[in-house]
C-alpha cells in the first residue's frame, strides 16, 4: 500500500501506473483537466490496453465540460460510460489498473486538487479491496444495483454511515480528522459523546461539534477526508461527515491498517495542525460579516475606477427622450451612486457564492 499526498506527489504516480498497464485501465471521473493523464490513457489505447472511463453525469458548474470530455475520449478510442442520475451527485474517484491495483483517491484529476489543495490517495493491491472496487465499477457502468461485500470498502449511500459510525464509536484515545465540513447531526452528536468520554478530538476543517479542537487549514485549500483512530487505523475517501455525502451521493472510501502509512498521515496532520495554530475558526455569522466586508472593499475599488461617462450619456439621452430635465452635474452624481450600489450588490453576491461553494 502506498500513500499519495497532495500537493507534492501530483499525478506522476497515476501516469506511471497507466503507462505500465498491460491489459486494462478503469477510471472513474468527477472532474478532469490533467493533460498528462489524458495523454497516458490515449497512449494506452494505442498499444492495445482496454481503457474504460466512467464519467459523472454532473458536477457543480461543469456539466458541459464533462460532456465534452466524453466526446473527446470516445474519439480517442476510450470506452465511455456515464453514471446514472438517481443520486444527487457521483463524487467518488478511483482508478483500477490491470484489475489488480486500486488507486483510491480523495482528490480529483485536476490542477486545483493536485497542485493547490491538501488531499490524499491510496494505491493498494489488496485483492479484496480491488475486487470490491471492480464490482462497484461494473455495477455503476451498467447502471445496476450494487451490494457492498466488504466492510472496509465504504460506498455511499449504502454502508458509509454504518461503517463510519462504528469506526468513530471504536475510538478509545484519539481522533485526528481532516474534513472540510462536519455537519451530520448524528455524527456531530457522536463526536461530542466521544469527547465527553475523554477521547482527544482534533479537526482540521470545519465542524458544528461543540467543545472539540477545530482549526482551519492554513496555506492550502482543504480537499481531504481522513480520520485517524488511536494511531492504528484510518479512514480515507471522498465522503465528508455530512448528511448528503453519507446518504444521497456516491462516495467511496476505505478503512485500513498500515503502520507506515498511518505514521505518515499522523506526521502530515501534526505539521498542518501546527501551521494552522494562529488561524481562528469562525462562526457562520462571523464568516458572513467577513464576506460582506470583502465584497464592499472590492466593490468600492471597482466602482471608483469604473468609467461612468458612457452611462451618463445614455441615461441623459433616455431622460431627454422622455422629457425629463436634470443638470449634468446632478445626473452624474446620481449615476455614480447607482453604479456603486449595483457593483456592491453584485460583488457581495459573487463573493458569497464562492465562499459557500463546496468542491
Amino acid at each position: 500500500m502506498r500513500l499519495l499526498i497532495q500537493p507534492g506527489d501530483g499525478v506522476a504516480p497515476l501516469v506511471k501506473a497507466i503507462k505500465k498497464a498491460k491489459k486494462s485501465v478503469d477510471i472513474l471521473i468527477f472532474r478532469f483537466d490533467r493533460g498528462e493523464i489524458e495523454r497516458a490513457l490515449v497512449d494506452a489505447v494505442e498499444r492495445g490496453v482496454a481503457v474504460r472511463a466512467l464519467i459523472a453525469f454532473t458536477n457543480r458548474g461543469g456539466e458541459k465540460n464533462l460532456r465534452k470530455l466524453e466526446t473527446h475520449f470516445l474519439a480517442k478510442g476510450i470506452t465511455v460510460a456515464r453514471t446514472a442520475g438517481d443520486l444527487v451527485r457521483y463524487h467518488g474517484k478511483m482508478m483500477i489498473v490491470d484489475r489488480r491495483e486500486l488507486h483510491l483517491l480523495a482528490f480529483n484529476f485536476t490542477h486545483l486538487d493536485t497542485d493547490h489543495s491538501r488531499s490524499f490517495g491510496l494505491i493498494t493491491r489488496n485483492t479484496k479491496l480491488v475486487q470490491e472496487a471492480l464490482n462497484l465499477f461494473e455495477a455503476d457502468c451498467q447502471r445496476q444495483s450494487y451490494e457492498p461485500g466488504n466492510a472496509k470498502f465504504l460506498v455511499s449511500p449504502l454502508n458509509s454511515r454504518k461503517q463510519l459510525t462504528a469506526f468513530i464509536k471504536g475510538a478509545k484515545k484519539q481522533l485526528l480528522i481532516y474534513d472540510p465540513k462536519i455537519s451530520d447531526k448524528s455524527i456531530v452528536g457522536l463526536l461530542q459523546q466521544k469527547r465527553e468520554q475523554g477521547v482527544d478530538i482534533c479537526i482540521i476543517g470545519s465542524s458544528d461539534t461543540k467543545g472539540v479542537n477545530v482549526r482551519e487549514l492554513a496555506r492550502l485549500r482543504l480537499h481531504a477526508r481522513v480520520i485517524i483512530r488511536d494511531g492504528t487505523q484510518a479512514f480515507m475517501g471522498s465522503q465528508s461527515l455530512r448528511e448528503l455525502e453519507l446518504d444521497a451521493r456516491r462516495e467511496i472510501g476505505v478503512i485500513f491498517r498500515d503502520a507506515k502509512i498511518i505514521k505518515a498521515l499522523r506526521r502530515q496532520f501534526t505539521e498542518d495542525w501546527k501551521a494552522s495554530e494562529a488561524v481562528k475558526t469562525t462562526t457562520k455569522a462571523e464568516d458572513a460579516a467577513r464576506v460582506k466586508k470583502a465584497a464592499k472593499k472590492v466593490a468600492k475599488t471597482v466602482a471608483k475606477n469604473l468609467p461612468v461617462d458612457p452611462v451618463v450619456k445614455k441615461v441623459a439621452k433616455v431622460m431627454k427622450k422622455n422629457g425629463a430635465k436634470v443638470s449634468g452635474k446632478k445626473l452624474e452624481d446620481v449615476v455614480k451612486q447607482a453604479v456603486g450600489e449595483t457593483v456592491r450588490e453584485v460583488a457581495e453576491q459573487a463573493v458569497q457564492e464562492v465562499a459557500s461553494d463546496v468542491a
